[in-house]
């Protein structure tokens, strides 16, 4: 049985990962912050539960020790958790506004892949999808004629170009590993008020795509559910 471990899966693209990876036979754990709302949406899906707050080393720590205690270990790692952050402008964004969003979006990931590679290592298989944006991507916001070139979010933009980057450098540290990066797309969730044009299904075709590759699938690359995106 292929085990995947999700952060931020209580919800929106995370919560839709892990059924459709249920769904086609995967045993799935949901990790959230909030113990309420994760053992709720687990229940709901009939994944397990894992407590884990990224911004938190001992949390972290303990959520990676207990799935190793239940599951001895996995071969999925969905790093999914991230937040927007500040709406202000880009002249009142201050260093603890930036330290906010980095350390969720970025530095959240090296936190929780750190303390799950020995886990996945235990994998015939092990794979590790970072969910990216065209947001981050310099050739997407830089084309006039998409929607990523018409809105101004300073930091978010900033922190999943850096989660792209560091993709391709962990893909390339560690060659035994999958290492990829997924865009879902302007999709409707709650992180944007629902007001994207593709579906959430839709929004994680990219995510499980990559979640799901075979031995001889890619690594260190950046997917939408059209393909690889230039960045």
């Amino acid at each position: 049985m292929t085990t995947t471990f999700i952060t931020g899966a209580n919800r929106s693209l995370g919560y839709e990962t892990a059924r459709r990876l249920i769904e086609a036979g995967y045993t799935v754990l949901i990790g959230a912050r909030d113990p309420e709302r994760g053992q709720a949406a687990a229940d709901a899906l009939g994944a397990g539960f894992v407590q884990i707050d990224v911004t938190d080393d001992a949390s972290v720590a303990a959520a990676a020790a207990q799935v190793e205690a239940h599951q001895g270990g996995i071969d999925i790692l969905i790093n999914n958790a991230g937040i927007l952050g500040t709406h202000n402008p880009a002249d009142q964004i201050t260093a603890a506004d930036a330290s906010e969003v980095f350390d969720v979006n970025v530095v959240g990931i090296v936190r929780v892949t750190r303390a799950f590679l020995p886990l996945l290592r235990k994998s015939a298989h092990p794979v590790i999808v970072n969910v990216s944006s065209g947001m981050g991507s310099f050739a997407a916001t830089h084309a006039p004629e998409r929607v990523e070139a018409k809105i101004l979010a300073p930091l978010y933009t900033a922190s999943k170009a850096a989660v792209t980057m560091l993709t391709t450098q962990y893909a390339k540290s560690w060659p035994e590993v999958k290492v990829n990066a997924a865009d879902p797309g302007y999709t409707a969730t709650d992180f944007n008020g629902h007001s994207g044009p593709q579906t959430v299904t839709e929004g994680t075709d990219a995510i499980v795509e990559l979640a799901t590759i075979g031995p001889d699938g890619p690594t260190g690359t950046f997917r939408d559910r059209h393909g690889e995106v230039a960045w």
